[in-house]
């Protein structure tokens, strides 16, 4: 089951998508509502993609073990690595480590290439079991 996106990933259009090997894939087209300096995207629509990479992740692992969890960000870093061009962007997180009260995630964004990011992030999140 893929889980839902909350109302500021609808609002900037953000999809979701069952990756073959399980995972998921977002994606964020580039529009009005994303755009920084003209042809880029803004880096405040790249953050918000990738936490809601970074959630989404984590919440999709705690659907099965503890449904209800309230998740909530403790710390992020981002890094941007080079500007979003006017193409949709794709996005995934990876979890390093799910302990009882504390998650540490990982996610990214890019779009030619998953090896060759625009962006990406580190976040530790609270969890409320």
């Amino acid at each position: 089951m893929i889980p839902d996106l909350p109302p500021y990933a609808r609002w900037l259009g953000v999809t979701l998508e069952r990756a073959p090997d399980g995972g998921l894939g977002f994606r964020l087209p580039y529009g009005d509502t994303v755009q920084g300096r003209p042809g880029f995207f803004h880096g405040g629509a790249l953050a918000g993609l990738l936490e809601i990479a970074a959630i989404g992740t984590l919440r999709d692992r705690l659907a099965a073990e503890a449904p209800g969890a309230i998740v909530k960000p403790i710390t992020v870093t981002f890094d941007f690595l080079r500007g979003g061009r006017a193409l949709p962007v794709h996005a995934d997180a990876s979890i390093t480590r799910l302990g009882a009260r504390i998650a540490i995630l990982s996610a990214r964004a890019w779009q030619d290439a998953a090896e060759t990011p625009i962006a990406m992030a580190r976040m530790t999140l609270a969890v409320h079991r």
